[in-house]
């Protein structure tokens, strides 16, 4: 309780003990009065926090990192009596989002509205809610809070530019007669139909063999005849590194990451920010050029989500992309050579990481020898924090006939990944 309920019970109390000493009916009276004081005014203060109604609307519960996540409030005053003051306190965790406001006074059945747009400056998952209010009575004696418990997840999408001179190395494409080799990964080559088995998946069934038959029937498919696009994540936490950041406002030269008035996306400057960014926009790129592309990385556990297209199998990427975060990690060397019997002659890779370890180049250039191509964008760590040098990597890629892009803290997404990194 406030110190003012405490005094107030305090000289109620005192009263009392007076009143009953004396016997004095002017003690009594004062007694009663007291006691009517505080009964009205802890009831005000209730009646205050319960009688109203909180509603809040998400516009959407997905955004994107530079851009504004909206949310509706309408608090109701379902009673007569007037609210004095009433405070919203928002206790939710999505960085830069502080929809609390005090509001003045709310008459007798009235409402305020208000909404909220914050931008979002870190991708992540996150949680709107709860709700705590807080009200009290005119004299100030007691204060109440009620806590509006319901929270609803919000999930934020990591930044993706326009690509459009990102170049794949030519893949290994099977022409001239149909693959002949069955994968359990869906597509839309379908070869032909079996007997149910158990374990297959339901989307797999072919409802009009099924019905033709009387048995439940299943589709084989064929690899798809394009090159299989897979995005390699590194997220061995011993070579990334960051810089200390503050969310814009938290300090006197804040941090900007949207400048609007040259649309130019200026990242969190840590490695991962870069390499998650650089994921997503190759994957929205290829994807919308209807490209069959996957992710590949090792988190505490194996990751992987399997080559697909369309938009749905994008939001499957940007979901997994907005909660990675360096981990300690297999080596990435280790993560190839792991994934390597997994794919097939028609696949490229795209590795994407802040390592200057050989070890990884040479595993690239063995899986260049079974077929597989790849092209690696690297993250240039030393641009961050203490850490080797890249420039050798670049020249050992180069000598290795591995293309490579480049991307140093600062760069311009796009143009960095529109233009093949320089050999020293």
């Amino acid at each position: 309780m406030r110190p003012s309920a405490w005094i107030a019970l305090l000289l109620w109390l005192l009263s009392l003990l007076l009143a009953l000493n004396s016997g004095r009916d002017l003690l009594y009276n004062i007694f009663y009065m007291l006691t009517v004081i505080l009964v009205g005014s802890w009831f005000w203060a209730w009646a205050n926090v319960n009688g109203i109604r909180l509603s809040r609307v998400t516009r959407a519960r997905r955004s994107q990192v530079g851009k504004i996540a909206e949310e509706h409030f309408e608090i109701s005053n379902r009673s007569r009596l007037p609210k004095l003051w009433l405070e919203i306190r928002d206790h939710s965790t999505l960085p830069g989002h502080y929809p609390s406001r005090v509001i003045s006074s709310l008459g007798g059945k009235k409402k305020h509205l208000w909404v909220r747009r914050t931008r979002c400056y870190r991708r992540g998952e996150y949680r709107l809610g709860p709700i705590t209010l807080r009200s009290g009575d005119p004299l100030g004696i007691f204060e109440l809070t009620r806590v509006i418990p319901q929270t609803r997840p919000i999930i934020v999408y990591p930044a993706t530019v326009d690509i459009h001179q990102f170049h794949l190395p030519a893949g290994q494409m099977p022409g001239g007669e149909a693959t002949r080799r069955r994968t359990h990964y869906l597509s839309s080559h379908v070869s032909t139909v079996r007997e149910y088995a158990p374990g297959d998946s339901f989307n797999r069934i072919h409802w009009r063999s099924t019905a033709r038959t009387g048995r439940i029937m299943v589709k084989e498919f064929e690899l798809d005849p394009t090159s299989d696009l897979w995005l390699a994540l590194d997220l061995d936490a011993t070579y990334h590194r960051a810089q200390p950041w503050m969310l814009p406002g938290d300090t006197e030269r804040p941090a900007v990451l949207w400048n609007d008035t040259d649309s130019r996306l200026e990242l969190i400057p840590a490695t991962i920010e870069y390499a998650v960014t650089a994921a997503a926009s190759i994957a929205r790129r290829f994807i919308s050029e209807k490209r069959s592309v996957g992710l590949i990385t090792h988190t505490l556990h194996r990751t992987i989500i399997p080559c697909d297209r369309g938009q749905r199998q994008l939001q499957k990427i940007l979901e997994l992309l907005a909660v990675l975060d360096p981990v300690p990690s297999l080596p990435f060397d280790r993560l190839l050579s792991v994934e390597s019997p997994f794919l097939s002659r028609s696949s490229i890779i795209i590795a994407i990481t802040p390592s200057t370890e050989p070890s990884w180049i040479a595993t690239l250039r063995e899986l260049s020898r079974r077929g597989i191509q790849s092209t690696v964008v690297l993250i240039a760590a030393d641009s961050f924090g203490p850490a080797p040098a890249h420039q050798k990597t670049v020249n050992a890629l180069w000598a290795s006939a591995i293309p490579v892009y480049l991307l140093r803290r600062g760069d311009d997404i796009a143009a960095a990944l529109s233009n093949y990194a320089t050999p020293s």
